[in-house]
């Protein structure tokens, strides 16, 4: 069945942001600029064979220079928000102690741009590049790490709060310690079950005790923290692909949430949490009063048996399900039903923080892209958010994953989620059909909001 041009979006309330996301690491480059420390994502792209064809956040998008020039693209699509990350190392040059003023002073910049295009920001703390120094003592394995967060937390808090209302301690935690400490495949480069379950912990402390930080200098500030939720659901029926899946949906998708929110492990890991880690008041620091929860979706999961220290893997979807450029699951139906999930489970309202599609098949020097699968994937995506809405869902913002294409971790620069391409060589942005479709669907959310307050002003008249 042909999709419309465009979903419909008159369940969506007045305030609704639509935006886009991206994070420090990824755009900014600048690694070796104005006082910046090393994270551990250099050390770990230093070993060979890490991160593919040998790419480097070095230069990445430039953006740490070209912040003006984005923010105007921005504005240029429309967009009323935009999440970014706030680089640990760029404040704190050894994750703690002197403050790097030079790095607070470009957050300024890019923070005062945006409001002046009209463009609300939204500021994560932290996306998965941890100072190189804190990492020497131990990382998200030091219970002092949540000490050490709260510090950097209240220091961005005390110099942007006052002009951000919206704050994210972490972007996607379940994922940066499971690939992290359990399967090797992000730094530290761990595989250790121990090790995970700690990291875990470690990481919910410092969430606790980073929204503490900031609400002591920006009480006015919103709190949440962004979480990938991707529905898990048995490659095969059979006990262990169920029992694999169960096991993956607790540590992928609730094992961060639950203790935020509900004060509690999953019933799956709340034993184990106990005998490796959790100490006597230690979820009362974690479960800290929270005003919207980030989600970050792609695909559902589908899950195997598999004998890492997660006991679970990704298995294959279903020959139905259409597939992303680079092989993820379509289902527009899981994502509705995610946003249901969470909503009757955590009780918060919603910012859809990522939503997207990547593709490796797109040239790296053009004029002109014309990416009518992403469109179809963002149609499809957003108007089942629409039917949540519809259905009592409190959905306030959607933010496409990504603007442009950036670095994509170990992927490096194979794989492009933008909606605005980079030639990486020239540093040239040029909208694709999908940032002009994007541009298209929010005006046209604009203008529908103008003509019904206008309607509202007449028949009050």
């Amino acid at each position: 069945m042909k999709q419309s041009r465009f979903p419909n979006l008159s369940s969506l309330p007045p305030s609704f942001l639509f935006g886009a996301s991206t994070s420090c690491y990824q755009v900014e480059g600048a690694l070796n600029e104005d006082g910046r420390g090393r994270s551990f994502w250099e050390t770990y792209a230093a070993i060979p064979g890490k991160i593919a064809n040998g790419d480097t956040a070095e230069v990445a998008c430039d953006h740490y220079h070209r912040s003006a020039q984005d923010v105007a693209l921005m504005q240029d699509l429309g967009l009323t928000a935009y999440r970014f990350s706030v680089s640990w190392a760029r404040i704190l040059p050894q994750g703690q102690g002197a403050v790097n003023e030079a790095g607070l002073d470009f957050y300024d910049r890019l923070i005062d741009q945006l409001l002046a295009a009209k463009i609300k920001p939204f500021l994560c703390l932290y996306h998965w590049d941890l100072p190189q120094a804190l990492d020497d003592l131990g990382g998200w394995l030091n219970r002092d790490i949540a000490n050490w967060f709260a510090d950097y937390a209240r220091i961005v808090a005390n110099r942007l709060g006052n002009r951000v209302s919206h704050f994210a301690t972490f972007n996607e935690p379940s994922l940066f310690t499971l690939f992290g400490y359990g399967w090797n495949w992000m730094p530290p480069g761990k595989a250790d079950r121990k090790a995970l379950l700690t990291s875990i912990h470690n990481v919910n402390l410092s969430h606790g005790a980073g929204v503490d930080a900031v609400k002591s200098e920006a009480p006015q500030a919103q709190l949440g923290c962004v979480h990938t939720f991707q529905p898990c659901f048995p490659e095969t029926d059979d006990d262990n692909s169920r029992a694999a899946s169960s096991r993956m949906d607790e540590m992928w998708n609730r094992s961060f949430p639950h203790p935020q929110i509900l004060g509690r492990y999953p019933d799956g890991l709340a034993e184990e949490m106990e005998a490796v880690c959790v100490r006597p008041g230690d979820l009362a620091r974690i479960q800290r009063p929270l005003d919207w929860f980030g989600l970050n979706h792609y695909s559902p999961s589908f899950v195997k048996e598999d004998d890492n220290v997660g006991c679970f893997g990704f298995g294959a979807a279903p020959p139905e399900l259409g597939q992303t450029g680079i092989g993820w699951a379509i289902s527009p139906e899981v994502f509705r039903d995610a946003l249901h999930d969470i909503s009757s489970t955590y009780g918060l309202p919603i910012y859809v923080t990522e939503n997207g599609f990547g593709t490796r098949s797109e040239p790296e020097d053009a004029q002109f892209i014309q990416d009518q699968d992403r469109i179809d994937y963002l149609n499809s995506y957003i108007a089942a958010m629409t039917d949540a809405v519809a259905k009592g869902v409190d959905v306030r913002g959607y933010f496409v994953w990504s603007l442009m294409d950036n670095f994509e971790w170990v992927l490096g620069y194979e794989v492009r989620f933008g909606i605005v391409h980079v030639d990486y060589k020239t540093q040239t942005r040029t909208p694709k059909a999908s940032a002009n479709w994007y541009k298209d669907l929010i005006a046209g959310f604009k203008l529908g909001q103008a003509d019904r307050a206008s309607e509202g002003t007449i028949k009050k008249s």
